[in-house]
């Protein structure tokens, strides 16, 4: 079919759909706007679809291009449960069962009848990671079905009359409801609280005088204080007390006052800056004891002749001290009696590149995009330097822009079915880094990359691995991703021919050596960024402004219907 997918922002749910949809052979426009009705009736006359299907976030379509044509939308909830924060009240109200709903679109979110619905778990997880996880894979699966019954021609939608669900209308989660009371909210509380607002739109608080957004949430099992007492700072986050316990809080955002403009998400440390008081560094070992329940974004653990190297950052994002200390890491692994490194294993993000966030927030943001381009730079080197083991990239979830080249410098990248590539850096307007010219090409061909790089498309799992991105594609839930990578890896160390792939590996880097240094590409990487960030006039750094604050960069990639939109609220960007 032709479909005309709508939302109010390209986030990972609408690209996970859009990938789902081409591989299902639809022909697939995408209109990502908040610009008002006006805009959904020139992209329908201007595409002339045969569906219209409006993803999460959108506002609700008009009622005349409802009438006139078959329109659906995606809610994220079973059947009967209504209104505009329904992941929100999941995680809240401690959910075990969730799940994904294709109804007839509507005004009113969630009410129209039943396309296809498709249940799914809730894990202990934020928002963000639950949407880009469990929900996208049950969006996807519900999708899929739904167009394939509208394309059969005989199917009825299910009246939500007829069905047993019960009705549930759920009201806008305010910040009224998502404060949080240190003194007598316990730490699963808070947790709930938090992990329903992680990626947006945060848990407002009053800290320190001030009143900021809290983002992500996590246990702390052995610190305590008095309820509210800030207690420790490990790798920019904070550790707060509760009433009976604490948790970990990586990030912050102040609240935006009026007039000013939208203020930038920073880890917590660094968002407080002189306001925070004199607190003990609690430095979380790499190889924490499986038994403990606390927070940290690093971790190794050894399985036999396997090291593992988990890292986890908010949102995916790499700032200057995030790639320094991972780099840190890896040569610590790297110095470990292992024949395989496997970097990534974790659900959720792998890597999404740069910190746009605290680049924006820095005092010079033209200083700091070079020593994050740098540093990031100098960890994508190591990988691809490393020829005394095989090293593999285990994707959970998405990579993008210098983190999908961190994958690409693997020797081998297996990653879950719901993940997407973007290998790219359409977004900033970035003529990117990460040795990408190197990378890619090696991986995908030089023509192919070139396509990959100009049209700045997502790319799903399985075209990743038809395209030479991806070499294994683990069809698993989010939850099983990671025992499925330690099973996987064990074979792969295990493997008889393991010895010969690693023996190859140092002359096969010395003939590309001579081909062409790696230094040669990093310089000339280097170059184009450096006139770049150091250019006031250059369009990165209003894209880069643009996307920070709203979330949405002013850019419309080629070969799309896309019409520009204004900042969007409440929402989770891929």
């Amino acid at each position: 079919m032709k479909v005309l997918l709508v939302s109010s922002a390209f986030n990972s749910l609408t690209q996970r759909l859009f990938t789902e949809l081409r591989e299902g052979g639809h022909t697939v426009e995408r209109l990502t706007t908040a610009d008002g009705d006006d805009a959904v009736r020139r992209a329908v006359r201007g595409s002339a679809p045969e569906l219209v299907l409006a993803s999460d976030p959108a506002p609700p379509l008009p009622e005349d291009v409802r009438t006139a044509h078959r329109c659906l939308a995606v809610h994220p909830a079973p059947p009967g449960d209504r209104g505009p924060s329904p992941l929100d009240w999941a995680l809240r109200e401690g959910a075990d069962r969730w799940g994904v709903t294709v109804l007839e679109a509507s005004r009113e979110p969630g009410a129209g009848d039943v396309w296809a619905s498709v249940a799914c778990e809730v894990p202990p997880a934020g928002k963000g990671d639950f949407l880009r996880g469990e929900i996208a894979d049950a969006a996807a699966e519900a999708v899929l079905l739904a167009v394939g019954r509208v394309a059969s021609g005989t199917y009825r939608p299910v009246p939500q009359s007829a069905l047993e669900a019960r009705s549930v209308r759920r009201p806008l989660l305010s910040q009224e409801l998502r404060r949080v009371d240190w003194e007598r909210d316990s730490t699963a509380t808070v947790l709930a609280k938090l992990r329903g607002a992680d990626s947006s739109p945060g848990v407002l608080d009053d800290l320190l005088g001030g009143e900021w957004y809290l983002h992500g949430g996590h246990p702390e099992d052995r610190l305590a204080g008095r309820p509210g007492q800030l207690l420790a700072t490990r790798a920019g986050a904070i550790c707060r007390a509760t009433a009976d316990g604490a948790v970990w809080i990586p990030e912050l955002r102040p609240r935006r006052r009026p007039g000013a403009p939208s203020a930038v998400r920073l880890p917590a440390t660094l968002a407080l800056g002189g306001l925070l008081p004199d607190l003990p560094e609690v430095h979380a070992p790499l190889r924490l004891p499986a038994q403990r329940r606390t927070w940290t974004d690093i971790q190794y653990a050894e399985r036999g002749p396997v090291g593992h190297l988990r890292f986890s950052f908010p949102g995916g994002a790499m700032s200057t001290s995030h790639c320094r200390r991972l780099l840190a890491a890896y040569r610590f692994a790297r110095n470990r009696p292992t024949s395989v490194i496997v970097l990534g294993g974790a659900r959720d993000f792998f890597s999404t590149g740069i910190h746009l966030h605290a680049i924006e927030g820095a005092d010079d943001p033209a200083k700091e995009s070079w020593a994050n381009t740098t540093a990031l730079n100098d960890l994508v080197e190591a990988v691809l330097t490393t020829t005394d083991r095989l090293v593999v990239a285990a994707l959970g979830g998405h990579a993008a822009a210098g983190g999908a080249m961190l994958a690409l410098a693997a020797d081998e990248v297996w990653c879950r079915s719901g993940s997407l590539f973007n290998p790219h850096y359409r977004a900033t307007g970035l003529y990117g880094s990460a040795l990408w010219t190197y990378v890619l090409p090696r991986r995908a061909g030089k023509e192919r990359a070139a396509t990959l790089a100009e049209e700045g498309m997502p790319v799903g799992a399985a075209e990743a691995r038809r395209t030479g991105l991806a070499d294994r594609v683990v069809d698993c839930a989010p939850r099983e991703f990671g025992g499925e990578v330690v099973r996987m890896a064990a074979e792969l160390a295990g493997d008889p021919g393991l010895g010969a792939r690693i023996a190859e590996k140092k002359p096969a880097r010395e003939r590309a050596e001579e081909i062409r240094p790696l230094r040669a590409y990093r310089e000339e990487e280097q170059e184009r960024m450096r006139r770049a960030f150091f250019n006031e006039s250059d369009p990165y750094h209003a894209r880069r402004a643009a996307f920070v604050r709203s979330g949405w960069a002013p850019l419309t990639p080629a070969g799309r219907t896309e019409l520009p939109a204004p900042p969007v609220k409440d929402m989770t960007w891929a």
